[in-house]
């Protein structure tokens, strides 16, 4: 999954992604990381943050993790100031979405 940030935000999304979601961080090949942007990891799967100088948010099309940490996770973003909206309980799992510092939708499901 690839989500957009604005040029120059790359700190900004380490902050959001790594330090309140808890996404360790995965190097960039050097090649591309001239590029700016940074890479997630998100259990089996990557999350690749890309910076684009044009950039307009996500606000449909979207992100789906999947966290054993589901309460904590809520507290943590809701202290860091981010708003959360409810989700339906899809196969028997709670779901909520918010945004990332950038306006990018972000789903977060129980595992």
């Amino acid at each position: 999954m690839l989500l957009l940030i604005p040029a120059g935000t790359d700190d900004e999304a380490r902050a959001y992604f790594t330090g309140i979601l808890g996404m360790p961080e995965i190097p960039k090949p050097p090649s591309l990381a001239v590029r700016g942007g940074c890479w997630f990891q998100a259990g089996n799967q990557q999350l690749h943050v890309g910076s684009e100088p044009t950039f307009a948010p996500a606000t449909r099309a979207h992100p789906a993790l999947t966290t054993t940490q589901f309460d904590e996770l809520r507290h943590r973003l809701e202290a860091a100031g981010y708003e959360l909206t409810a989700g339906s309980v899809v196969d028997g799992r709670q779901q909520w979405f918010t945004t990332d510092p950038f306006g990018n939708r972000i789903e977060i499901v129980a595992q």
